[in-house]
């Protein structure tokens, strides 16, 4: 195991990009996503490209639609690891 290199992240996720990455992985469209939450769909591509922010509210709504803890919404670069070593 000498040679194990530990993985390294090399991109930076954005909140909405986490949402947008989320939604797609379970194969929901925008307009899937907007029933399902009651959010309408203009506002969710506006969080998914970064133009208003997610907020609390909206962040538990999608968490409880997408069935993900909050936390991998609003921190998708959190590095668990990197912190608890601080």
């Amino acid at each position: 195991m000498k040679d194990y290199r530990k993985a390294r992240k090399r991109i930076q996720v954005s909140v909405g990009e986490s949402v947008k990455i989320i939604r797609e992985l379970q194969e929901l469209s925008q307009n899937e996503l907007a029933k399902m939450t009651g959010i309408p769909q203009s506002t969710i591509s506006a969080i998914e490209n970064n133009r208003i922010q997610i907020g609390v509210e909206r962040t538990k709504v999608f968490a409880r639609a997408l069935k993900c803890h909050p936390a991998v919404l609003v921190f998708p670069g959190w590095d668990i690891e990197q912190e608890s070593a601080a």
